[in-house]
Protein backbone atom coordinates (compact mmCIF):
# COMPACT_ATOMS: atom_id res chain seq x y z
CA UNK A 1 0.00 0.00 0.00
CA UNK A 2 2.73 2.15 0.79
CA UNK A 3 4.02 1.82 -2.95
CA UNK A 4 0.90 2.41 -4.77
CA UNK A 5 -0.37 5.31 -2.07
CA UNK A 6 2.38 6.98 -1.62
CA UNK A 7 5.71 6.39 -3.55
CA UNK A 8 4.56 5.92 -7.05
CA UNK A 9 2.10 9.24 -7.00
CA UNK A 10 5.53 10.91 -5.33
CA UNK A 11 7.69 9.49 -8.39
CA UNK A 12 5.01 10.57 -10.82
CA UNK A 13 4.43 13.95 -9.49
CA UNK A 14 8.18 14.71 -9.31
CA UNK A 15 8.28 13.05 -12.93
CA UNK A 16 6.23 15.73 -14.17
CA UNK A 17 7.03 19.05 -12.78
CA UNK A 18 10.94 18.41 -12.91
CA UNK A 19 11.18 15.74 -15.93
CA UNK A 20 9.83 18.76 -18.28
CA UNK A 21 8.30 21.98 -18.50
CA UNK A 22 5.97 23.72 -20.14
CA UNK A 23 8.00 25.16 -23.54
CA UNK A 24 9.39 21.53 -23.60
CA UNK A 25 5.97 19.49 -23.30
CA UNK A 26 4.38 22.25 -26.23
CA UNK A 27 7.93 21.14 -28.30
CA UNK A 28 7.30 17.27 -27.67
CA UNK A 29 3.70 17.45 -28.71
CA UNK A 30 4.54 14.72 -31.59
CA UNK A 31 5.23 12.46 -28.14
CA UNK A 32 1.50 13.33 -26.36
CA UNK A 33 -0.44 12.52 -29.77
CA UNK A 34 2.29 9.41 -30.79
CA UNK A 35 1.45 7.69 -26.95
CA UNK A 36 -2.37 8.45 -27.06
CA UNK A 37 -2.12 7.06 -30.38
CA UNK A 38 0.23 4.20 -29.43
CA UNK A 39 -2.32 3.06 -26.90
CA UNK A 40 -5.55 3.09 -28.31
CA UNK A 41 -4.25 0.80 -31.39
CA UNK A 42 -2.83 -1.80 -28.15
CA UNK A 43 -6.09 -1.06 -26.50
CA UNK A 44 -7.99 -2.63 -29.54
CA UNK A 45 -5.09 -5.25 -30.20
CA UNK A 46 -6.05 -6.69 -26.59
CA UNK A 47 -9.44 -7.21 -27.54
CA UNK A 48 -8.37 -9.82 -30.00
CA UNK A 49 -5.90 -11.21 -28.11
CA UNK A 50 -7.97 -12.28 -25.69
CA UNK A 51 -10.20 -13.93 -28.24
CA UNK A 52 -7.53 -15.50 -29.92
CA UNK A 53 -5.80 -17.07 -26.59
CA UNK A 54 -9.59 -17.86 -25.30
CA UNK A 55 -8.60 -16.33 -21.94
CA UNK A 56 -11.03 -16.91 -18.99
CA UNK A 57 -13.39 -14.25 -17.78
CA UNK A 58 -11.31 -13.32 -14.36
CA UNK A 59 -8.27 -13.10 -16.66
CA UNK A 60 -9.04 -10.94 -19.41
CA UNK A 61 -8.32 -7.41 -18.05
CA UNK A 62 -5.41 -8.79 -16.41
CA UNK A 63 -4.07 -10.09 -19.68
CA UNK A 64 -5.36 -6.47 -21.58
CA UNK A 65 -3.31 -4.48 -18.83
CA UNK A 66 0.38 -6.76 -19.03
CA UNK A 67 0.10 -5.39 -22.87
CA UNK A 68 -0.78 -1.99 -22.52
CA UNK A 69 1.84 -0.70 -19.65
CA UNK A 70 5.35 -1.46 -20.01
CA UNK A 71 8.49 -0.94 -17.52
CA UNK A 72 8.95 2.39 -18.63
CA UNK A 73 10.03 3.43 -15.01
CA UNK A 74 12.23 0.77 -13.91
CA UNK A 75 14.00 -0.27 -17.27
CA UNK A 76 12.61 2.35 -20.00
CA UNK A 77 13.99 5.35 -18.37
CA UNK A 78 17.37 3.89 -17.75
CA UNK A 79 17.82 2.65 -21.26
CA UNK A 80 16.19 5.70 -23.42
CA UNK A 81 18.59 8.09 -21.17
CA UNK A 82 21.81 5.92 -21.70
CA UNK A 83 20.65 5.39 -25.68
CA UNK A 84 19.79 9.23 -25.65
CA UNK A 85 21.74 11.23 -23.35
CA UNK A 86 20.52 14.68 -24.83
CA UNK A 87 17.02 14.47 -25.14
CA UNK A 88 15.76 10.66 -23.46
CA UNK A 89 14.75 11.53 -20.08
CA UNK A 90 12.55 14.30 -21.99
CA UNK A 91 11.06 11.75 -24.60
CA UNK A 92 10.48 9.29 -21.93
CA UNK A 93 8.89 11.99 -19.39
CA UNK A 94 6.63 13.24 -21.86
CA UNK A 95 5.52 9.77 -23.03
CA UNK A 96 5.37 8.77 -19.41
CA UNK A 97 1.99 11.73 -18.90
CA UNK A 98 0.00 9.74 -20.74
CA UNK A 99 1.16 6.28 -19.48
CA UNK A 100 0.37 6.86 -15.73
CA UNK A 101 -3.00 8.94 -16.66
CA UNK A 102 -3.67 5.23 -18.52
CA UNK A 103 -2.34 3.55 -15.76
CA UNK A 104 -4.60 4.99 -12.88
CA UNK A 105 -7.74 5.44 -15.02
CA UNK A 106 -8.13 2.66 -17.43
CA UNK A 107 -5.61 0.47 -15.96
CA UNK A 108 -7.40 0.91 -12.58
CA UNK A 109 -10.57 -0.25 -14.64
CA UNK A 110 -9.02 -3.10 -16.10
CA UNK A 111 -7.74 -4.54 -12.74
CA UNK A 112 -10.87 -4.06 -10.93
CA UNK A 113 -12.81 -6.91 -9.94
CA UNK A 114 -15.41 -5.76 -12.20
CA UNK A 115 -13.11 -6.45 -15.06
CA UNK A 116 -14.60 -4.80 -17.75
CA UNK A 117 -17.22 -2.91 -16.35
CA UNK A 118 -18.06 0.79 -17.25
CA UNK A 119 -15.55 3.45 -15.76
CA UNK A 120 -16.65 4.50 -12.10
CA UNK A 121 -15.57 7.83 -11.03
CA UNK A 122 -14.67 6.81 -7.60
CA UNK A 123 -11.93 4.74 -8.85
CA UNK A 124 -10.53 7.07 -10.94
CA UNK A 125 -10.01 9.30 -7.82
CA UNK A 126 -7.03 7.75 -6.06
CA UNK A 127 -3.71 8.82 -5.12
CA UNK A 128 -1.69 9.05 -8.81
CA UNK A 129 -4.44 10.26 -10.75
CA UNK A 130 -4.41 13.42 -8.18
CA UNK A 131 -0.68 13.39 -8.48
CA UNK A 132 -1.15 13.44 -12.14
CA UNK A 133 -3.57 16.49 -11.79
CA UNK A 134 -1.33 18.72 -9.14
CA UNK A 135 1.54 17.89 -11.20
CA UNK A 136 0.27 19.18 -14.57
CA UNK A 137 -1.15 22.42 -12.80
CA UNK A 138 1.90 23.29 -11.18
CA UNK A 139 4.16 22.67 -14.47
CA UNK A 140 2.10 24.63 -16.90
CA UNK A 141 1.23 27.74 -14.45
CA UNK A 142 5.19 27.26 -14.23
CA UNK A 143 4.75 27.25 -9.96
CA UNK A 144 8.40 25.69 -8.82
CA UNK A 145 8.21 23.57 -6.01
CA UNK A 146 10.91 25.00 -3.12
CA UNK A 147 13.95 22.96 -3.22
CA UNK A 148 13.57 21.33 0.37
CA UNK A 149 10.65 20.51 -0.40
CA UNK A 150 11.77 19.10 -3.85
CA UNK A 151 14.14 16.94 -2.41
CA UNK A 152 12.27 14.87 0.36
CA UNK A 153 9.28 14.41 -2.39
CA UNK A 154 12.03 12.84 -4.72
CA UNK A 155 13.81 11.05 -1.79
CA UNK A 156 10.19 9.20 -1.05
CA UNK A 157 9.42 8.81 -4.62
CA UNK A 158 12.75 7.43 -4.96
CA UNK A 159 11.89 4.24 -2.86
CA UNK A 160 9.05 3.09 -5.34
CA UNK A 161 11.50 1.10 -7.92
CA UNK A 162 13.36 -0.65 -4.98
CA UNK A 163 10.33 -0.93 -2.83
CA UNK A 164 8.51 -2.33 -6.24
CA UNK A 165 11.36 -4.90 -6.83
CA UNK A 166 11.44 -6.34 -3.45
CA UNK A 167 8.04 -6.62 -3.50
CA UNK A 168 7.49 -8.44 -6.68
CA UNK A 169 10.82 -10.58 -5.77
CA UNK A 170 8.99 -11.83 -2.45
CA UNK A 171 6.38 -13.19 -4.39
CA UNK A 172 8.63 -14.54 -7.09
CA UNK A 173 9.94 -17.07 -4.20
CA UNK A 174 6.53 -18.22 -3.63
CA UNK A 175 5.25 -19.14 -6.77
CA UNK A 176 5.95 -21.86 -9.52
CA UNK A 177 7.44 -20.35 -12.44
CA UNK A 178 7.55 -23.70 -14.67
CA UNK A 179 3.78 -23.19 -14.77
CA UNK A 180 4.09 -19.46 -16.31
CA UNK A 181 6.79 -20.51 -18.63
CA UNK A 182 4.14 -23.04 -20.73
CA UNK A 183 2.09 -20.13 -20.77
CA UNK A 184 1.56 -19.91 -24.53
CA UNK A 185 -0.80 -16.35 -24.03
CA UNK A 186 2.03 -14.82 -22.19
CA UNK A 187 4.43 -14.99 -25.34
CA UNK A 188 1.39 -13.57 -27.17
CA UNK A 189 2.33 -10.28 -25.12
CA UNK A 190 5.82 -10.64 -26.06
CA UNK A 191 4.89 -11.06 -30.41
CA UNK A 192 2.58 -8.28 -30.12
CA UNK A 193 3.94 -5.74 -27.62
CA UNK A 194 7.37 -6.11 -27.20
CA UNK A 195 8.29 -7.13 -31.05
CA UNK A 196 5.57 -6.27 -33.49
CA UNK A 197 4.41 -2.94 -31.94
CA UNK A 198 7.37 -1.23 -31.95
CA UNK A 199 8.99 -2.17 -35.09
CA UNK A 200 5.55 -1.28 -36.36
CA UNK A 201 4.96 1.87 -35.01
CA UNK A 202 8.37 2.98 -36.33
CA UNK A 203 7.69 1.99 -39.60
CA UNK A 204 4.20 4.59 -39.12
CA UNK A 205 6.44 7.01 -38.15
CA UNK A 206 8.29 7.43 -40.89
CA UNK A 207 5.41 8.64 -43.31
CA UNK A 208 5.12 11.07 -40.92
CA UNK A 209 7.62 14.80 -40.41
CA UNK A 210 9.24 13.42 -37.32
CA UNK A 211 12.43 13.10 -36.26
CA UNK A 212 14.79 9.65 -36.39
CA UNK A 213 15.75 10.20 -32.69
CA UNK A 214 12.09 10.36 -31.65
CA UNK A 215 11.26 7.72 -33.86
CA UNK A 216 13.70 5.20 -32.28
CA UNK A 217 12.96 6.73 -28.64
CA UNK A 218 9.04 5.52 -28.85
CA UNK A 219 9.81 2.85 -31.19
CA UNK A 220 12.10 0.94 -27.95
CA UNK A 221 9.24 2.63 -25.09
CA UNK A 222 6.80 1.07 -26.23
CA UNK A 223 8.66 -2.94 -26.28
CA UNK A 224 9.25 -2.80 -23.09
CA UNK A 225 8.46 -5.59 -20.08
CA UNK A 226 4.99 -5.57 -18.36
CA UNK A 227 5.18 -2.61 -15.92
CA UNK A 228 5.67 -4.23 -12.17
CA UNK A 229 2.46 -1.83 -11.17
CA UNK A 230 0.56 -4.13 -12.71
CA UNK A 231 0.95 -7.27 -10.12
CA UNK A 232 0.55 -4.87 -7.09
CA UNK A 233 -2.90 -3.64 -8.09
CA UNK A 234 -3.99 -6.88 -9.11
CA UNK A 235 -3.41 -8.34 -5.76
CA UNK A 236 -4.56 -4.72 -4.21
CA UNK A 237 -7.98 -5.66 -6.36
CA UNK A 238 -8.04 -9.49 -5.06
CA UNK A 239 -7.72 -10.78 -8.66
CA UNK A 240 -4.88 -13.53 -10.16
CA UNK A 241 -1.97 -11.82 -8.94
CA UNK A 242 0.45 -14.71 -9.37
CA UNK A 243 -0.48 -14.88 -13.05
CA UNK A 244 0.26 -11.00 -13.58
CA UNK A 245 3.38 -12.01 -11.89
CA UNK A 246 4.15 -14.82 -14.19
CA UNK A 247 3.59 -12.71 -17.33
CA UNK A 248 5.88 -10.01 -15.67
CA UNK A 249 8.53 -12.83 -15.52
CA UNK A 250 8.11 -13.96 -18.72
CA UNK A 251 8.14 -10.69 -20.64
CA UNK A 252 11.42 -9.00 -18.39
CA UNK A 253 13.18 -12.65 -19.72
CA UNK A 254 12.08 -12.21 -22.78
CA UNK A 255 13.12 -8.81 -22.85
CA UNK A 256 16.73 -9.72 -22.57
CA UNK A 257 16.46 -10.61 -26.08
CA UNK A 258 13.99 -8.74 -27.80
CA UNK A 259 15.31 -5.07 -26.93
CA UNK A 260 18.75 -5.97 -28.25
CA UNK A 261 17.12 -7.63 -31.31
CA UNK A 262 14.10 -4.96 -31.64
CA UNK A 263 16.94 -2.29 -31.77
CA UNK A 264 19.19 -3.93 -34.18
CA UNK A 265 16.11 -4.19 -36.69
CA UNK A 266 15.15 -0.87 -36.36
CA UNK A 267 19.04 0.53 -36.89
CA UNK A 268 18.55 -1.99 -40.25
CA UNK A 269 15.49 -0.96 -41.21
CA UNK A 270 15.85 3.05 -41.24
Amino acid sequence: KFVIKMALPLMVFINITDGTDKKNLYESWPILVIAVGFYICIYAAGAMAVKFFKQQESRVGIYRAMLLFGNIGFIGLPMISSVFPENGILYASVFMLIDQFMLWTLGVKLLSPEGEGWFVLKKLVNPATVAILLGMILMLAQVRIPALLDTALQKIGSTASPLAMIYVGGIFAGISFRRYIREISLYGIVLVKMIVAPILLFLILGIFPVGEEIRMAMALIVGMPTMTAVVMMTNASGLDGDYALGGVFVTTVCGIMTLPMVCWILQNIR
